[in-house]
């Protein structure tokens, strides 16, 4: 769906797919009690979907690396178990860690910065090396990840025939040793022509050999720093597809960044007004266009999208396209500009959609098309009559992320009760999957109701913790606040999803 070529009239939608348990890595145990810092909050896969980054509120990111897809060799017994390899699913490996980012305090503001990682962007490869950018809510870094050989020392200097003890030293050089020396090895009393060098030389003497093993460390090194750029939170990266630079956004501003100048940026993008007290929206998310390097687009408190052209000015205060949804007449309310608030937008593979993500709906939109969304997916409508319980527990602010698949046919997003729900956006398309990040993802599925405003509160599961009393919906199950699951990110070519629910990273494949 995501190509610039119209489908076919006749094409049927795909058939729904069936969701099946994966991995997990970090799986609770009961009872256990979540540590703050280890908290899942960014997930990425790269473009070949061959590794996977997730960064957490400690400042850490861990990297994964599929093992199912690795290349053993062309010989006739690999060829044979082609089918077998085509039915297995997608496998990760933990690959490595390393922190990311430190708390800090900004003492012009007497404000702490936190260490907790908002956004993992993956970069171009070269050589070998993986590379990806890092960002808390201040600073980004960009970090190149290598293996190295190690090297060990497979024969030591030392005469074993004269050794002494466990890798002594001879007697002699341990009574000479009991002499005094200058700095640079001399003796005080005598010259160096004093003493006695054979012939041939000190046959004992010599270099240590060092080898390089079979055996590689993986290491993690910062290669920039681009900081003091932002007054306010950053909430997005973006690479451009021309692989040199890319943006960060905040609040009010959108800065352009090339990899290899981290003391400069330009500022594309201000929506600050002269007096903040006229200051009606802010920028809530933005992202490069997937092919053209000129287009990005970013979202808005107020539930619009922009589109802009780097090419029209160097400040892009004019937007080419504007994406909204006009209000339905009498349906204003109090939480109405707090619901439209987009969280997170996603271009397609190819550029031509937009999945953006409100606090109640999914909306896909044509680039193409901008007098409003080509379709719109209701993610939990039974939570509408409980808006002021979300209000009041703020609740009603998390910022969700959402998801397209590679080939473009379904869109998915996260809820709460650790739930996420995937959708068919192919042409006469009726999917509607919800699923829990479980072992069992689909242990309470039940038949999908007629009305899909209702079909994720049937399903629901219960988890109480401590004296809290989850909300009831209409159909009388149970739902939690308390686990959420905001981030998730589709594997790139396949369909294979990656989720966190709370310090756990669940796998799930189709």
């Amino acid at each position: 769906m995501d190509g610039g070529a119209e489908p076919e009239v006749a094409a049927a939608p795909p058939p729904p797919l069936e969701w099946k348990f994966s991995q997990v890595f970090g799986e609770r145990t009961a009872g256990e009690e979540v540590q703050e810092v280890d908290i899942i909050s960014a997930i990425e896969f790269d473009r070949t979907g061959d590794h996977l980054a997730t960064g957490d509120r400690g400042g850490r990111v861990v990297l994964f690396e599929r093992t199912d897809s690795k290349d053993h060799g062309g010989s006739r017994r690999d060829l044979e178990r082609m089918d077998y390899a085509l039915s297995r699913h997608p496998e990760f490996r933990y690959k490595t860690e390393f922190q990311s980012h430190e708390p800090e305090f900004d003492y012009l503001k007497s404000l702490e910065i936190e260490e907790k990682i908002n956004k993992i962007r993956w970069c171009q490869t070269a050589n070998g090396a993986l590379f990806l950018l890092s960002t808390n809510d201040k600073t980004i870094k960009y970090w190149k990840v290598q293996e190295k050989k190690v090297k060990k020392i497979s024969e030591m200097n030392i005469d074993p025939s004269k050794a002494v003890g466990n890798g002594g030293v001879p007697s002699s050089s341990v009574s000479s040793s009991s002499r005094s020396h200058l700095a640079n090895g001399g003796y005080p009393e005598k010259s160096c022509n004093d003493f006695p060098f054979p012939p041939g030389g000190i046959p004992s003497l010599r270099l240590p050999v060092v080898v390089t093993s079979h055996e590689t460390s993986l290491l993690a090194r910062c290669r920039r720093v681009y900081a003091h750029a932002h007054d306010y939170h950053i909430n997005s990266i973006s690479n451009n597809s021309d692989g040199e630079t890319f943006i960060s956004a905040d609040d009010l501003r959108i800065n352009l960044w090339n990899l290899e100048i981290s003391n400069q940026s330009f500022n594309i993008v201000d929506v600050k007004p002269a007096n903040m007290e006229d200051l009606t929206e802010v920028i809530t998310s933005a992202e490069f266009h997937p092919t053209h390097c000129n287009m990005l687009a970013y979202s808005s408190s107020k539930g619009s999208i922009r589109l802009i052209d780097l090419r029209q000015s160097a400040l892009c205060d004019t937007h080419s396209k504007l994406f909204e949804e006009q209000e339905a007449p009498g349906s204003r309310s109090f939480f109405t500009e707090i619901i439209a608030s987009i969280s997170d937008i996603k271009f397609g593979r190819e550029g031509r959609y937009i999945l953006s993500r409100d606090y109640m709906t999914l909306k896909l939109w044509d680039i193409n098309m901008d007098s409003g969304p080509v379709s719109t997916f209701q993610v939990h409508e039974y939570l509408r009559p409980k808006l002021c319980d979300l209000y009041e527990n703020d609740s009603i602010f998390d910022k969700f992320e959402c998801c397209l698949s590679g080939d473009g046919q379904r869109v998915a997003t996260g809820s709460y009760s650790n739930l996420f729900r995937v959708f068919g956006c192919a042409d006469g398309s009726t999917e509607t999957t919800t699923l829990e990040a479980s072992k069992n993802p689909m242990r309470r599925q039940v038949p999908t109701p007629s009305r899909p405003s209702r079909s994720l509160g049937s399903i629901t599961r219960v988890v109480r913790r401590g004296g809290e009393s989850p909300g009831v919906d209409a159909n009388g199950n149970s739902f939690d606040f308390t686990t959420k699951l905001l981030h998730l990110a589709w594997h790139p070519t396949e369909n294979s999803i990656a989720c966190a629910a709370a310090n756990s990273l669940y796998m799930y494949y189709a």
